[in-house]
C-alpha cells in the first residue's frame, strides 16, 4: 500500500491539491464535542448539524466499509483582494473571500471523484477491491476533524483549521475509502498558543469560548444560513458584510503565509470583490441570478441578499442618494426586505454611525 499512498499524493497535486493526508476514522472525542455543542443550541436553525446521529462521526456509517479517508487541501484566496481596505470603506460590500468566484463544491468534488477513480483504477488492475466516494462540504463529514488527525493543520481557536505554513484561507475535501492504507502519524501541533487575536475581533462576539462558536452570533451564519430578520443587536456590528465574514482570518497571524491560489475559478468574478452597495442593491433579480450564475452566494436567493444590502446600506454614511434608492424599492420588496430597508433609512436620516463590534459582560 506504500506504494500506493505515494501515487495518491502525485495524483492529488496534479489535480491541483496543495495537501493530502490519509487518517482513520476514530473521531469519538470530536463526536462528544459537537454533541455538546448541538446540545447547547449553538447550531441555531441548522437541524442538518444534528439530523444524521453518528454518521458524522463514524465514516463507516456513511459509507459502509471505510476504513480511512484521505483528505486534502486546496487553497483559495484569491490575489489582491485587500480585505481590510473593503471592510473599511462603508460604501463597498463585503463578501466573503471564498465566495467571490465559482461555487467551489463542484470543482473539487469533481477532482475528488477524479482522485478515486485512479485509486480504482490502479486497485482493479492489481486485483484489490476498491471502493471510494469523495466528499467537500455536502454530506454529514467532521472536515476540520479529519483534517487535524490527516495532519493539515490544527483547530484553532477560531474552528478554523490552520497550517503554519498555508494559514486557514482554504477548502477542505475527503475520499472514503475501504482500503487499508497507511494513515499519517505526524498531526501538526495546535500553536495558536495565548493568541486571542480572532476571539477579540469577532464583530459580533460569537465566540463564547475558545474553540467553541454559538452560530447564532455569527455574521456568517446571520447572512447566509439564517431565512429571517437579522436581530436588531446584530445588525450595527454586520457593517458592510452581505455574505459571510473572514475577520477571524484576516487578524489571524498565521494568515501572514497565505499565498494567493493559482485557480482561476476562485478569482473574483463581476466585482464581488469590491463591490459598491448601493449597485449591488439595486440588481434586479434576472441580475442576480444572472451575475451569481456558478457562485455560492446564489443559495441565498435574491431576497436574502437585498436583506444583506439593506443593512449595509444602513451602516454607511448618511446620503440622500442612498435613501432615495432604499425608497424607491421599499414599496414593492418583500416584507423580509421592506423590514430592513426601513432600519436602514430610519437610522441614515438620524445620522446614526455604525458601531465597530457589540460586547458581552462575559465570555
Amino acid at each position: 500500500m506504500s506504494e500506493l499512498v505515494a501515487l495518491i499524493r502525485i495524483w492529488a497535486r496534479e489535480l491541483g491539491f496543495q495537501q493530502v493526508g490519509i487518517t482513520d476514522c476514530q473521531l469519538e472525542q470530536h463526536g462528544q464535542r459537537l454533541q455538546q455543542w448541538l446540545d447547547a443550541g449553538y447550531n441555531g436553525d441548522m437541524e442538518w448539524m444534528g439530523a444524521h446521529g453518528d454518521k458524522r462521526w463514524r465514516p463507516e456509517l456513511l459509507e459502509e466499509g471505510t476504513l480511512r479517508v484521505i483528505s486534502v487541501r486546496l487553497d483559495y484566496l484569491p490575489p489582491d483582494t485587500q480585505p481590510v481596505k473593503i471592510l473599511k470603506d462603508p460604501e463597498k460590500a463585503y463578501v466573503s473571500r471564498y465566495a467571490n468566484g465559482r461555487d467551489y463544491h463542484k470543482l473539487i468534488r469533481k477532482r475528488l471523484a477524479q482522485l478515486a477513480q485512479q485509486i480504482d483504477q490502479y486497485c482493479e488492475a492489481r486485483g484489490i477491491a476498491s471502493s471510494g466516494r469523495a466528499f467537500t462540504d455536502s454530506a454529514p463529514v467532521m472536515e476540520r476533524a479529519l483534517a487535524e488527525k490527516a495532519g493539515l493543520g490544527w483547530i484553532g481557536k477560531n474552528c478554523m483549521v490552520i497550517n503554519s505554513s498555508a494559514g486557514s484561507w482554504f477548502f477542505l475535501g475527503e475520499v472514503y475509502t475501504n482500503l487499508p492504507l497507511p494513515v499519517d502519524t505526524s498531526e501538526e501541533p495546535n500553536q495558536c498558543g495565548e493568541c486571542t487575536a480572532c476571539l477579540k475581533v469577532c464583530p459580533t462576539d460569537a465566540f463564547v469560548a475558545p474553540y467553541t462558536l454559538d452560530a447564532r452570533r455569527c455574521i456568517s451564519y446571520l447572512t447566509i444560513e439564517n431565512k429571517g430578520p437579522i436581530p436588531l443587536e446584530f445588525r450595527e456590528p454586520m457593517g458592510n458584510r452581505v455574505f459571510g465574514c473572514d475577520d477571524c482570518q484576516v487578524i489571524c497571524p498565521w494568515n501572514k503565509f497565505a499565498r494567493p491560489t493559482d485557480e482561476k475559478d476562485f478569482h473574483p468574478r463581476h466585482g464581488l470583490d469590491s463591490g459598491e452597495l448601493v449597485t449591488l442593491f439595486q440588481w434586479s433579480e434576472d441580475e442576480f441570478l444572472k451575475k451569481t450564475e456558478g457562485s455560492a452566494i446564489r443559495r441565498i436567493g435574491f431576497e436574502r441578499w437585498q436583506r444583506n444590502l439593506a443593512v449595509a446600506l444602513g451602516n454607511g454614511e448618511p446620503n440622500s442618494e442612498v435613501i432615495e434608492v432604499l425608497e424607491r424599492t421599499l414599496e414593492a420588496s418583500t416584507p423580509l426586505v421592506a423590514e430592513h430597508i426601513a432600519w436602514a433609512i430610519e437610522r441614515l436620516r438620524s445620522g446614526r454611525r455604525r458601531k465597530r463590534k457589540i460586547k458581552r459582560t462575559s465570555r
